[in-house]
C-alpha cells in the first residue's frame, strides 16, 4: 500500500479506482488524476476510464459494475455502480498451507480462569439465563437485586451478575432449525468459561423446556448450574427471592476462582465489525487479521463470522480451506443465505447500510472484501453453524447474520472468550460475558468517540505498518484476557447485547 502527499491510496495495481484518505476537491490532482468533482474522504475516485458494464475493481477484486460510463477523476459510488451476479471461481483448498504454530514453551501467556471442564475464562461473571421472554423480567430483577444489594462487595473476584434475556422461547416450533439454534445458544452461555456459575429461569409452560435441554446436553445441577421456573416457585416475588438466595449460595464457590498463567492457545477470539466505512478494509480489518495470524501462530483460535458480510469474498476463503469439504461447507452456507433472503423478499445487496454508504462503501462486494480481511491469511480449518461449540484450533468461520449483536451472540455461545470489534462510523457496542475491544478504523472516529474506542488504527494511514498494529492488537488481547478492562466495560455495556438469532416463524 502506497500513499502520496495528498493521502490517496491504490490498493492493488489491478484497481481502476483509488481511495481518498482525505477529501479531494474538484480540480485537485491526486495519484496523477484530476478530480472532476468533490470526492469525500473514504470514498473512491476513478483512476482510469470504466465503460458501462465493465467491472469496478478495488483490492484487485470486482466490487461492482459501472452502470454508466465513468471517466478518470469521477466520484465512484452508488450513482454509477451497480451489482449483478457473476461467476466466482472457488478453487477449493488451492492456497491451504501448513501454518506455523509455535511450540508450547515459546507461546505468549495470559492470566485466565481454569474451569473444571477444561475451558479457560477471561472473566468471572454469574449469569441469569432465561428459557423464554416470559421470564425475562424476573431474571432482570434477580440480577439487579444482587448487583445493588452489596452482596458482591466481599467478592472482588466476581465481575458481576448478568441477566441474559431474549424475546423467544415460545410461539415457535418445538423442533427444527430455529429451536436447535436457540438451544445451542443457551447451552453455550450456560457452560461458557467466562461464567463462574449460572441459573436458568423459565416460566414453566413454554415451548423451550429447560428439562429437555438438560437431558439433550447432559447438564446436571450443582453449585455452578441450577434451574427454576416461575410457575413452580409460586410467582414473581417468590421466584426472585429464591433466585437471589441461590446466587448468594453460589458466591463462595465462584469467588474461589483465581487467575493463573495460561498459554495464548486458550484464547478464542471473536472477530467482529460494525459501522464500517471506506477505511475498514485498509486499516483496522487487515490489522486485526494480522493479530489473528499471530494468535493462530501461538496456538489460539480466531472466529470470523457474519456470512452476509463475506458474500462476494467467500471465494478467497474457499481457497484457504484445509480441504474441499471445508470449502464446500462455506459455499453451502452462502447458498442457504441466498435462498433465505429470497424467501423473505430481500436481497444480499441490501447490505451495506446507509451509514456504510455514507462512509464510502458502495456494494456488499466491497464491504465483504474489506470485512474478510479480519480473517488474516492462515488456512481455514473449519466452518461452524450458528452457536456451535468451536473445537478446532486456528482460523475458523461461523455462520451468523451480519447484525452485530446477533453475530456476536453466536460467537460467544461458540466459546469466544475475547472479542475484537472494528468500526469506522463508531459503533456503540459492548458484550458480556466476553470483553469487546473496539478498534477505530480512522483517527477522527477514535478522537470523537475516545471514551468508546480502545485502539486507534487510523495511524496506519500515517505510516504505521499493518504488522506493527497487528502486534499492538495482539498484546491488547492478552492484556484484556488477563483482566484489563475495555472502554465498553467501563461504560457498562453488555447487559442488553445478548440477541440469539430468530430464524423461523413466530407462531
Amino acid at each position: 500500500m502506497k500513499t502520496n502527499a495528498l493521502r490517496v491510496v491504490r490498493l492493488s495495481p489491478d484497481d481502476n479506482v483509488v481511495v481518498a484518505i482525505d477529501q479531494i476537491g474538484e480540480g485537485v490532482t491526486a495519484s496523477g488524476v484530476t478530480a472532476r468533482e468533490r470526492i469525500p474522504r473514504g470514498h473512491k475516485m476513478a483512476a482510469a476510464p470504466i465503460a458501462a458494464g465493465e467491472p469496478v475493481r478495488k483490492f484487485g477484486q470486482i466490487i461492482g459494475f459501472a452502470s454508466q460510463a465513468v471517466a478518470p477523476g469521477d466520484w465512484v459510488h452508488t450513482h454509477n455502480v451497480a451489482l449483478h451476479d457473476f461467476a466466482r471461481d472457488y478453487r477449493f483448498a488451492e492456497d491451504a498451507k501448513n501454518d506455523e504454530v509455535l511450540p508450547p514453551e515459546l507461546r505468549a501467556t495470559f492470566q485466565g480462569y481454569m474451569r473444571p471442564n477444561g475451558k479457560v475464562g477471561t472473566r468471572n461473571y454469574i449469569g441469569v439465563l432465561t428459557s423464554v421472554n416470559c421470564s425475562a423480567t424476573v431474571a432482570k430483577f434477580i440480577a439487579e437485586e444482587i448487583n445493588r444489594s452489596g452482596a458482591l462487595d466481599g467478592y472482588p473476584e466476581i465481575d458481576g451478575v448478568v441477566a441474559f434475556v431474549h424475546g423467544a422461547g415460545c410461539g415457535m416450533e418445538h423442533r427444527g432449525e430455529s429451536y436447535d439454534v436457540l438451544q445451542r445458544t443457551q447451552w453455550g452461555y450456560a457452560t461458557h468459561p467466562n461464567l463462574g456459575a449460572s441459573i436458568m429461569v423459565g416460566l414453566g409452560c413454554e415451548t423451550f423446556q429447560i428439562a429437555r435441554m438438560k437431558d439433550e446436553y447432559g447438564l446436571h445441577e450443582d453449585e455452578r448450574f441450577q434451574t427454576m421456573t416461575i410457575q413452580a416457585a409460586g410467582g414473581t416475588r417468590k421466584t426472585v427471592a429464591e433466585g437471589v438466595a441461590r446466587i448468594k449460595e453460589m458466591l463462595p464457590a465462584v469467588a474461589r476462582a483465581r487467575r493463573e498463567t495460561r498459554p495464548a492457545s486458550d484464547i478464542t477470539l471473536a472477530l467482529q465489525c460494525g459501522g464500517s466505512d471506506g477505511y475498514s478494509g485498509i486499516t483496522a480489518n487487515p490489522a486485526l487479521g494480522a493479530a489473528a495470524d499471530l494468535l493462530v501462530r501461538h496456538g489460539g483460535t480466531a472466529i470470523l463470522s457474519e456470512t452476509p458480510e463475506i458474500y462476494g469474498a467467500e471465494h478467497l476463503l474457499t481457497r484457504r480451506a484445509v480441504n474441499r469439504a471445508v470449502g464446500e461447507k462455506l459455499v453451502a452456507r452462502i447458498k442457504w443465505w441466498e435462498d433465505y433472503t429470497r424467501r423473505n423478499r430481500g436481497e444480499m445487496n441490501n447490505n451495506p447500510s446507509p451509514g456504510n454508504k455514507a462512509g464510502g462503501l458502495t456494494t456488499i462486494l466491497e464491504k465483504s472484501l474489506g470485512a474478510a480481511a479480519k480473517g488474516g491469511s492462515t488456512s481455514l480449518r473449519a466452518v461452524y453453524e450458528y452457536a456451535e461449540p468451536v473445537r478446532d484450533k486456528g482460523f475458523v468461520f461461523m455462520d451468523t447474520p451480519g447484525y452485530d449483536p446477533v453475530g456476536a451472540t453466536g460467537q460467544v455461545a461458540g466459546g469466544a472468550n475475547v472479542m475484537c470489534f472494528t468500526t469506522g462510523r463508531g459503533s456503540a457496542f459492548g458484550c458480556k460475558p466476553t470483553p469487546s475491544i473496539k478498534l477505530a478504523t480512522n483517527s477522527e472516529t477514535y478522537r470523537n468517540m475516545i471514551e468508546d474506542m480502545d485502539v486507534d488504527c487510523g495511524d496506519i494511514l500515517d505510516g504505521v505498518s499493518i504488522e506493527e498494529k497487528g502486534g499492538e492488537i495482539f498484546r491488547r488481547v492478552l492484556a484484556v484476557a488477563s483482566g484489563e478492562r475495555t472502554k465498553s466495560e467501563d461504560l457498562g455495556y453488555g447487559d442488553l447485547e445478548f440477541v440469539p438469532w430468530q430464524i423461523g416463524a413466530v407462531m
